[in-house]
């Protein structure tokens, strides 16, 4: 698989790709236009025949670091490609010593909550009414970000 994708940062040039990866998977769309604050270091796209076919985009303060938006173009799903990417900033933000990572998922997407609860993630707390097309709770799932034992 090595071969076939190939990590990199995200650049503005990629947006439109993304948002189009986005709108295909996404109910509620994130525009182009609102990934671009988020081009930081951590945001990464994959790419396979010179087209992105997935991304992953965060932000991290202090100890923590936050997933806002991770996703894989349909017809690539099941191939690693998200774990990939996951686990690719997830050494980083390690590296940088930080302490924890969080995020939401819709309650009602239980392949998201399954796929994040075999990376190590584990259900934290709940937002009522986060999202909005359609409405829906989201369940906050959390990680350590250190060894066994050491919060």
């Amino acid at each position: 698989m090595a071969d076939r994708f190939r990590i990199r940062a995200a650049a503005e040039a990629d947006l439109e790709q993304v948002a189009a990866i986005e709108r295909d998977v996404f109910s509620d769309p994130w525009s182009a236009r609102s990934f671009l604050p988020l081009l930081k270091p951590d945001a990464l796209v994959a790419e396979a025949g010179g087209r992105i076919v997935g991304y992953l985009f965060s932000r991290s303060a202090a100890d923590e670091a936050e997933v806002l938006n991770l996703a894989v173009a349909p017809e690539y799903r099941r191939a690693g490609l998200g774990r990939r990417l996951l686990e690719t900033v997830i050494d980083r933000w390690k590296t940088r010593g930080l302490k924890r990572v969080y995020l939401e998922v819709r309650a009602s997407n239980e392949p998201a909550q399954a796929f994040y609860q075999a990376l190590g993630f584990g259900p934290s707390g709940v937002r009522r009414g986060y999202y909005s097309r359609p409405p829906e709770d989201a369940l906050v799932l959390t990680r350590s970000l250190q060894s066994e034992g050491r919060e």
